[in-house]
């Protein structure tokens, strides 16, 4: 990422402190644009309660700072989940999951009452799918899943080495002609083996929160 896209992330991730009400616990993504976030949050990390993390990457990084990080099984209200995207529409339809936690990042953005995306201008896009789709599939599911996918049109790419923080694997599935996200989520999601699809579209971003060269831009 450039200077300037990394100037914009951090543009980005300080207006999210904005949506952060004090005394609550909040839900805190994973990625690049979330640890400018992080880095923001710090200095401020006693007007938190506490985070809940959808990654253990983060985890660490709050707990660095200070921040006590609990289990959402222990967490009755979560009103706001701050996280970043690797696109996103201004309908705030989003592809996420190329940090590979997609599934944890969906719980939480389930659970929260406010979902706040931060990112960078060059990632919103008119229509998803550039970047290739990931979906978070059980181990010894791969290759159904990969067969199931190009049958719909996908070709799917097994990022090997990569490991979920839930033990399973990810496809990158390339080629897919979203054109209705929340029909292509339902239809992924019923797969099996398919254990999520980095499509946030049946529970999109609340709010869209832009970096770009000029300030900031919010969709809501």
């Amino acid at each position: 990422m450039s200077a300037e896209g990394d100037a914009n992330k951090r543009l980005a991730a300080r207006a999210a402190l904005d949506y952060v009400v004090d005394g609550a616990v909040i839900g805190v993504g994973t990625g690049s644009t979330v640890n400018f976030f992080i880095e923001a949050l710090i200095p401020y990390r006693n007007r938190v309660r506490a985070a809940v993390s959808s990654s253990n990457a983060s985890t660490q990084r709050l707990i660095a700072g200070g921040i006590t990080v609990l289990d959402l099984n222990d967490v009755d209200d979560l009103g706001v989940y701050v996280d970043g995207a690797d696109e996103a529409t201004r309908a705030r339809h989003l592809i996420k999951g190329g940090g590979a936690a997609l599934t944890r990042e969906k719980i939480v953005a389930a659970a929260a009452a406010r979902f706040v995306c931060i990112a960078d201008e060059s990632k919103l896009v008119e229509r998803l799918g550039t970047f290739p789709l990931p979906v978070e599939v059980i181990p010894m599911a791969r290759s159904l899943v990969t067969r199931q996918l190009a049958a719909l049109g996908g070709r799917a790419v097994w990022r090997q080495g990569v490991v979920t923080d839930n033990g399973n694997h990810i496809l990158d599935v390339h080629g897919l002609a979203i054109a209705d996200p929340p029909a292509m989520e339902r239809e992924l999601n019923q797969l099996a083996g398919v254990v999520t699809v980095g499509l946030f579209a049946l529970r999109p971003a609340d709010v869209l929160i832009l970096g770009t060269r000029s300030g900031i831009e919010v969709l809501a």
